[in-house]
């Protein structure tokens, strides 16, 4: 059986957390809030799952709790410690250094060469990172699911294909 990855967005990791003013994500009609993305992320390490931290959801949620109204100190501490259990692959966190050639020469030169497109279509830069994050786990056989209360983003998850083994021919 192949192992599930999520790939962690900015919006559910700022739920996860409480940061002031992005303590929901989503569509009016499918809200995500703390007690709903805690939840779904227990449930799927129950399950087995593997959390993946791209670099854009770090910086970006690292932004978000320095423009908090309050809590910066304590939410940049929790923050650093999914950082910390990241860097030491502490379970149910990947390995961010997996992720490395994605930033080396070639990684950087193929996403400035696909992102003009995606902006056009309203992806950020750092979600393109993060589409392209998950396009790297699931070339490697994962499932992937990007954990993101943005549809847009959601969008661009990699879709699963199920090998169905084939049948000898008796002869």
């Amino acid at each position: 059986m192949r192992k599930k990855i999520l790939v962690v967005d900015t919006s559910f990791l700022c739920c996860w957390l409480g940061v002031p003013g992005k303590e929901t994500c989503g569509k009016h009609d499918d809200v995500w809030d703390m007690a709903r993305v805690i939840g779904l992320i227990d449930e799927e390490i129950e399950a087995g799952a593997t959390l993946i931290l791209p670099l854009a959801t770090i910086i970006e949620t690292g932004n978000h709790i320095a423009q908090a109204p309050h809590s910066q100190y304590e939410l940049a501490k929790k923050l650093g410690e999914i950082m910390i259990k990241t860097a030491d692959e502490e379970s149910p966190w990947g390995a961010f250094t997996t992720q490395g050639e994605l930033w080396e020469n070639e990684g950087l030169k193929n996403l400035a060469h696909e992102w003009p497109e995606l902006a056009v279509q309203k992806l950020t830069l750092g979600d393109a990172s993060i589409k392209t994050v998950a396009e790297f786990y699931a070339k490697a056989d994962f499932i992937i699911e990007i954990l993101t209360g943005d549809e847009g983003l959601k969008a661009y998850q990699p879709t699963y294909v199920v090998h169905v083994p084939r049948r000898r021919k008796n002869r």
